[in-house]
């Protein structure tokens, strides 16, 4: 179940917090509850996902984001992620998590988000693709900038951003169909 109240907590934590630019950090405390857990008793690699939309979220909000997807209709959505993990997160375990906007390019943008424990060791680093969204589809990220209030040139992402846009590229779509002769699952 997704953790609705978790959410509102942050925005509620953070309902005083001053805006912030779009590629200024946004810093979240979180806790590792014991129904976050996998069957290894860590932080579940997809619950960590999740817990990383309660920093972007909130993220959004201060950045503007929010009343700029109400104020047009637009949704947004994920549409890519690679994360790397690091460190276990346990049960009860406090983390400080740090969200901001990597860049864009002329159809996604770019959120880096990285979940620090209470001893300075990173446990997780994701990069998320998002798109805003509307009746038609993909909206242009120059769009959505102007509907921000945004001038100036796009904010291309990092080296190792423009990397793995150039392998997922690459990346066949569909997934793998099944081949002729091939045994079927």
């Amino acid at each position: 179940m997704y953790p609705i109240p978790r959410l509102w907590w942050q925005f509620f934590s953070h309902r005083k917090s001053p805006a912030i630019s779009l590629t200024d950090e946004h810093v979240s405390s979180h806790i590792c509850w014991p129904w976050d857990l996998d069957i290894w008793w860590e932080l579940n690699n997809g619950r960590t996902l999740t817990l990383y939309d309660l920093g972007r979220l909130p993220m959004a909000r201060r950045a503007g984001m929010i009343g700029v997807l109400k104020k047009n209709g637009w949704g947004l959505t994920v549409a890519g992620s690679t994360t790397r993990y690091r460190r276990r997160v346990r049960a009860f375990d406090r983390i400080t998590m740090r969200s901001r906007v990597a860049g864009w390019d002329e159809r996604f943008f770019y959120m880096e988000q990285s979940m620090w424990k209470t001893n300075g060791d990173c446990a997780s680093h994701v990069l998320i693709r998002s798109a805003f969204v509307g009746k038609s589809g993909i909206v242009d990220p120059n769009e959505v900038m102007a509907a921000m209030g945004h001038e100036g040139p796009a904010m291309r992402p990092a080296p190792w951003i423009e990397a793995w846009i150039e392998a997922e590229a690459q990346r066949p779509w569909p997934p793998m169909q099944e081949t002729a002769g091939a045994p079927s699952a």
